[in-house]
């Protein structure tokens, strides 16, 4: 059973960063893709980043671009979101997930994962 263990989520005024933190156990984390999703009140769960088993290839919702980077460390089965020039409209719980199927590219629809971590909340302030 994998197991995907979020951290690093929390309160911050526009402008400022987080970085959220995904540990894996379970199975070869080395082997598949990562990403993350963000679920806003009262929306859908939206795909933000994600990243092949390498880190070679990422990819990221456009609202993102230039403010966030997916990132991982295939030694510590970890992946990380560091989140710069966080906006208010970057607020809702962060999800990690695992890739359904390995040595994939980096896959963005929610269908391509099969394991999700229990989420951690990030609020931006205006």
């Amino acid at each position: 059973q994998v197991q995907l263990v979020e951290s690093g989520g929390g309160l911050v005024q526009a402008g400022g960063s987080l970085r959220l933190s995904c540990a894996a156990s379970g199975r070869t984390f080395n082997n598949y893709p990562m990403g993350w999703f963000r679920q806003a009140p009262g929306k859908e769960r939206d795909f933000v980043a994600s990243i092949n088993w390498s880190g070679g290839i990422t990819n990221y919702i456009d609202s993102v671009k230039g403010r966030f980077t997916i990132s991982r460390d295939n030694a510590k089965n970890t992946v990380y979101l560091q989140m710069n020039s966080l906006k208010p409209e970057d607020t809702a719980v962060y999800y990690c997930a695992a890739a359904r199927s390995p040595f994939r590219p980096a896959p963005t629809m929610a269908g391509d994962y099969d394991y999700w971590g229990q989420g951690t909340q990030v609020t931006v302030s205006s």
